[in-house]
């Protein structure tokens, strides 16, 4: 029986101890009900990261969760015991009673140790074990173990093998086989002198455990229900942002008290911090998701730097750009009024982009596939547009260039409108992408930021915005940050904030307001009433205004 097996038929006792359904197991790791349900079945897998949830959750050490359902809950009821003595809150009522004798027989079945393992000094078995070991491996040939037909203890379903007096399959598949076989589970046979495990532990919701079926039909056991985590959730449904907020609240308040209410030293902490802080919040943001990433992926040679100061050959679409119409007018004597607007937060908002989720693979095809996500070889199009500045930025030198997913889909998306012909792609490293990678993580930055901001809280918008910015700038090549290697991502994100500044730029010009110039990743010059157009204020959605001036005087 493999690792993953024996932590399913452990977690599926300790609920059952617990008198816990899947529902308060998922609320208690920050899991949806759905998850812990397809990890128990074993349509997914429990992760390394979710055995420390679980640990966390039963207040148990790894190793005990590991060792098999037998030791995790006795271990359990002694911590519990423990806690009562002391006054402290404990887990529920329902594990009051010492571990079911049904729980040996699984964790027996599980180990199986060899008689080596058993007699070396200091081995995990003989470290870990605590109820009585068989003199050798059970096999499943043996007639021993071959009986009559009889309910299996872990799915209820007729199972032709006893291990130390209970009927049940020797494996998660046949358990699984069985039910399928059934159609619906069932309960399993009460056995004399045992406590009983429902039929359907490991696959849905235990009832808690009684020490007998009853004659009549007896109250039923209300679980209790678990601690509530501190303070509101304020997050939306199906994001889980709410953790994440409480963090980042949870460490100014932290830090600001350990440097006794100084706001500069406090700050300059918090900016020390920020790196492996967001990474924190990063993992913490993924997990439970669909799939996991790949951190330390192969770096293609294109996205290599050729020395150690220098550049590697992705083309962002930086722009700097001006009207060269609007600033020959102002040389010849025109007076032009001029506003300046600032994005706010140009680079956390360009963490909702279509990043690659795995190592980038070669495709020749030359057909964008919507998807997918990386770099691409492209010759672009001519852009005919002088009172617009162009989408690909201040290039200059024609013909093949590489450039990034969202420098990609702004050209295709120009091509869409009839701005410019669509560039042509000759070669791409692609992989399979999501545009929500980083949207948890993006969401409960931008939530702090916004509550920040209501409550005139500069030191959390500081903290805030050294973590994203320090994310971007510090997941390509930067020894600054260990803990992820995505060059791709880098220019990704860094090309996406481009983009967001040009589509900007050209729902000025298309609501009639004429742009004077773009640079960086947050400046847009423009003439006219800008107000109908932007919205104004300080959250990601809105601009503010830098400063005026008069083009052709001085600024």
């Amino acid at each position: 029986m493999g690792t993953e097996e024996i932590l399913r038929l452990t977690v599926a006792a300790l609920m059952a101890r617990t008198g816990e359904r899947q529902t308060d197991l998922a609320a208690g790791i920050g899991q949806a009900q759905t998850q812990v349900s397809r990890k128990q079945s074993g349509r997914a897998h429990w992760s390394l990261e979710d055995v420390d949830l679980l640990a966390a959750h039963y207040r148990l050490h790894v190793l005990d969760l590991l060792a098999g359902p037998t030791h995790a809950a006795g271990v359990l009821h002694g911590s519990v015991s423990s806690l009562q003595q002391a006054g402290a809150p404990s887990l529920p009522a329902a594990i009051e009673s010492p571990a079911p004798a049904v729980t040996v027989a699984l964790d027996e079945a599980a180990h199986a140790p060899t008689a080596a393992e058993r007699e070396r000094p200091g081995s995990a078995v003989a470290l870990i074990r605590t109820s009585p070991t068989p003199s050798a491996p059970v096999q499943p040939e043996s007639p021993a173990v071959v009986s009559a037909a009889g309910p299996c203890v872990l799915c209820g379903q007729p199972a032709q093998h006893e291990l130390d007096g209970f009927a049940q399959h020797l494996t998660a598949e046949e358990c699984a086989a069985a039910v399928a076989a059934a159609g619906t589970p069932q309960t399993s046979a009460p056995t004399p002198g045992a406590e009983e495990i429902p039929a359907s532990a490991a696959v849905v919701d235990p009832p808690p455990l009684v020490a007998e079926p009853p004659v009549t039909p007896a109250e039923p056991v209300v679980p209790a229900t678990p601690p509530a985590p501190a303070g509101p959730r304020r997050s939306t449904p199906g994001y889980a942002s709410g953790t994440l907020v409480e963090q980042i609240s949870g460490r100014v308040h932290e830090v600001l008290a350990a440097c006794s209410g100084d706001m500069e030293a406090a700050q300059a902490e918090l900016i020390k911090m920020a790196i492996p802080d967001v990474m924190m919040l990063l993992k913490a943001s993924r997990v439970g998701g669909r799939y996991e990433h790949s951190e330390f992926p192969p770096t293609q040679e294109i996205l290599r730097k050729k020395s150690q100061k220098g550049a590697d050959e992705i083309w962002e679409g930086r722009p700097k750009w001006r009207n060269r119409e609007l600033f020959a007018a102002a040389k010849r004597g025109e007076e032009i009024e001029v506003t300046a607007l600032d994005m706010n937060a140009a680079y956390l908002s360009a963490l909702k982009c279509w990043l690659p989720i795995g190592q980038l693979k070669e495709d020749a095809g030359g057909v964008h596939d919507p998807k997918k996500a990386g770099v691409h070889l492209i010759t672009p199009a001519d852009w005919d547009h002088p009172d617009l500045p162009n989408p690909l930025g201040n290039r200059m030198e024609p013909g093949e260039l590489w450039v990034s997913e969202s420098t990609l889909r702004l050209l295709l998306d120009c091509a869409r409108q009839g701005l410019a012909d669509a560039p042509l792609i000759h070669r791409s490293l692609v992989s399979g992408a999501s545009e929500a990678l980083l949207e948890k993580l993006r969401r409960a930055l931008a939530e702090s930021r916004k509550t920040a901001l209501a409550e005139g809280d500069e030191l959390t918008v500081a903290y805030v915005k050294a973590m994203y910015s320090k994310f971007v700038s510090t997941i390509g090549e930067s020894s600054a940050n260990r803990e992820l290697r995505r060059p791709d991502w880098m220019h990704i994100i860094r090309a996406k904030a481009f983009a967001n500044l040009w589509m900007k730029a050209h729902k000025a010009h298309k609501a009639g307001l004429q742009v004077v110039e773009i640079s960086g990743t947050d400046e847009l010059h423009v003439v006219g009433d800008w107000r109908p157009v932007f919205p104004e204020g300080r959250d990601l959605n809105q601009v503010k205004e830098k400063n005026s001036y008069i083009l052709g005087g001085k600024r």
